[in-house]
């Protein structure tokens, strides 16, 4: 089998994100990034991974497949979600991921008082999210449940963190903060041909090694080239879509050519024979899109 170009996995791809990030054996680099990401904000000292994949109380309900879910020593509960493809309703699907943990902290005896531990939706978004909500000059965005007038929090149990890592353009030179690094890594750690100085911290001697591409099987190399052209599938898709929005002059042309690149990337995947939540992942469609695509 041709052994991929690149020394290290891409941690914008499913594979390379789960592994580094959704492991047990890896947790210490998990709770890493999520304190670089708070800032002493929240304070993590151990995670335990949940079921990543929930289902609704009926057979019928959607079903929710998340990337990373864990909890806290404190027993409060994290989904963190890459996401690659522009979704139109991704802030309401985002929503809707945080009633999962929300639901199942009540108890099947009748005897409970409601109290919820905190539930916090991190989400990495590799592309422009052009959120009216949002301060354009940021990248990382905190969105809690505040009352509209006094702009005093209401409750503080819910907490959403959009990451856009597609706006990160510091260069090597210029990272300052563990935060810094980690999102030169996420975004740029398969560009690397050698561990650069600036990321000689001691927790990157674990990702720099649990990364490197010739240390996998034959098996994992075969899932992570799998999940590597999904990402490039998809990621060209959309930039052909940027390029013909941008012809056109006009931001309805870009909503609908990322769409149309959705759908195209989707045809692909499914010609491929990758599995249907693999291609909702990467291209934002609904269940009922890729039946409709097998038509």
């Amino acid at each position: 089998m041709k052994q991929a170009e690149e020394r290290y996995i891409s941690l914008l791809t499913d594979f390379g994100f789960k592994r580094i990030f959704g492991t047990a054996p890896n947790k210490d680099l998990l709770i890493n990034f999520l304190n670089a990401l708070f800032k002493k904000e929240q304070v993590i000292t151990d995670v335990k991974y949940l079921n990543s994949e929930k289902v609704g109380d009926v057979y019928t309900d959607r079903k929710a497949i998340f990337d990373v879910y864990c909890e806290n020593e404190k027993g409060e509960k994290f989904i963190v979600e890459m996401q690659n493809a522009y979704q139109k309703y991704f802030k309401d699907r985002s929503l809707y991921y945080a009633t999962f943990p929300i639901k199942e902290q009540a108890p099947k005896s009748a005897d409970w008082d409601f109290k919820l531990q905190h539930v916090y939706v991190v989400a990495l978004l590799n592309f422009d999210m052009q959120d009216e909500a949002f301060d354009k000059r940021k990248i990382s965005h905190d969105v809690g449940l505040l009352d509209k007038k006094t702009k005093k929090e209401f409750n503080d149990k819910l907490t959403f963190k959009y990451v856009e890592i597609a706006k990160f353009d510091k260069p090597l030179d210029k990272l300052r903060t563990l935060y810094d690094k980690w999102l030169f890594a996420l975004k740029n750690l398969s560009r690397l041909e050698n561990r650069p100085k600036e990321l000689r911290d001691k927790i990157f001697d674990k990702l720099f090694a649990e990364a490197e591409i010739a240390k996998f099987s034959r098996k994992e190399l075969m899932e992570y080239e799998d999940s590597l052209k999904a990402y490039r599938d998809i990621k060209n898709s959309l930039d052909t879509a940027i390029e013909k929005g941008r012809a056109e002059g006009r931001a309805e042309g870009r909503a609908e050519g990322k769409a149309e690149a959705n759908f195209e990337t989707a045809r692909k995947m499914l010609a491929d024979g990758m599995p249907n939540d693999v291609i909702m992942k990467y291209t934002g469609l609904s269940e009922d899109d890729l039946r409709d695509l097998n038509k």
